[in-house]
């Protein structure tokens, strides 16, 4: 292989990255947009509006209402008079929750009798759903432990008794609960993802389409200088990408960045040799640039859905997980995580990164071979 001749050919390619400013400009800021747009999606469910109907209107019953809003889940939003205001509002859609405290809610509790709240969610939304009533069921634990204990102690004229179990949890790696710095960290190697296999896809099925790649086969230029060639400015453009996502994280979504970013940028090469290696299998199997851009969003739409970005693999079933197990995002999403939330290094992460390299040479391998037949 001749280094004068891979040269030329790297720099054609970046001629033409640089010449095309259209292009350059839409490579660099569309993942600036997909970054900010994708790192404020969250499934945290917050501040859920609700209507109220409270018919005992005494301590107890804005003591219970207190409890709800206090979880910052529940926003008391409106205050009804009738149970047809509930509904409506329902209806609507201006709330999702109806909370409904009948008359005789003070009686009881006062009393020691049973106190029947009714906590009306609208699940046509699943996720907010099943935390409201999970929600729902903690509130009315927490305070009937309450009102036993402060009952108990009335009684007896004892101070109330310790918890028999004391239970302390502690969120690890991410103690604020943020869920940006779960979503920021996917969406990065999903952004690498696309750029890179999008760009090898382009520059070789343009250039065929165009025909200026049977010109260059007369040249001396080999199969392999003429792929390394094209390949190695992609890289370059490929960490010029994860560089501007890392610092728009970090100063935009205030991400910490707790691991090493060299461990990360060396990982990185291998991740880049998987995905444009992808993007030249495909170029090498398609005719126009729309057969491409067809095959690639087969590849890309399934691995980004399987791959743990969106869903938790585990909770997949085991033949899905197989399949997720080909692609290098499902690979690469676990390392960049790793590295930017946890701060863990190789000794752990080492179960991802060597099938991530193998995968990156297979591919790379197979990519070289087709591409150099094509030529051929």
């Amino acid at each position: 292989m001749s280094r004068r001749r891979l040269w030329s050919v790297v720099r054609k390619e970046v001629l033409h990255l640089v010449r095309d400013r259209r292009t350059l400009v839409t490579i660099i800021t569309l993942p600036i947009i997909q970054l900010i747009l994708y790192g404020y999606l969250s499934n945290d469910v917050t501040h859920i509006p609700s209507a109220v109907f409270d018919e005992s209107r005494t301590p107890e019953s804005r003591q219970l209402l207190e409890a709800f809003a206090n979880t910052t889940y529940v926003d008391l939003r409106y205050y009804t008079t009738g149970f047809d205001q509930v509904r409506r509002l329902l209806d609507a859609g201006d709330a999702k929750i109806g909370i409904l405290i009948p008359p005789d809610y003070a009686q009881r509790v006062r009393s020691g009798r049973q106190a029947t709240v009714q906590v009306i969610v609208d699940a046509s939304e699943p996720t907010s759903a099943r935390t409201v009533l999970a929600l729902a069921g903690q509130v009315g634990q927490v305070l009937s432990t309450r009102f036993l204990v402060r009952r108990e102690a009335l009684q007896t004229g004892a101070s109330p008794p310790p918890a028999p179990v004391d239970i302390r949890p502690r969120a690890w790696y991410n103690p604020t609960l943020q869920n940006v710095n779960f979503i920021v960290p996917g969406v990065i190697a999903i952004i690498l993802m696309f750029v890179t296999t999008f760009q090898a896809v382009t520059v070789i099925v343009r250039e065929r389409e165009r025909g200026t790649i049977e010109q260059l086969v007369v040249t001396p230029i080999t199969g392999l200088e003429l792929m390394l060639g094209k390949i190695i400015p992609l890289i370059g453009l490929g960490y010029i990408e994860i560089t501007v996502t890392l610092l728009l994280a970090s100063a935009w979504f205030h991400m910490p960045i707790k691991g090493s970013l060299l461990l990360l940028y060396g990982l990185s090469l291998a991740f880049f040799f998987s995905t444009l290696g992808i993007g030249v299998l495909i170029s090498t199997v398609s005719k126009t640039f729309q057969q491409a851009a067809q095959m690639a969003q087969l590849v890309l739409l399934p691995s980004i859905l399987i791959s743990g970005f969106i869903f938790p693999r585990d909770s997949l079933p085991g033949w899905l997980q197989l399949i997720g197990g080909v692609f290098p995002l499902t690979y690469f999403v676990i390392v960049i995580r790793g590295i930017l939330i946890k701060g863990v290094g190789f000794e752990y992460l080492w179960r991802q990164i060597l099938p991530l390299v193998g995968l990156g040479v297979l591919v790379f391998a197979v990519a070289i071979n087709r591409f150099q037949k094509r030529v051929d």
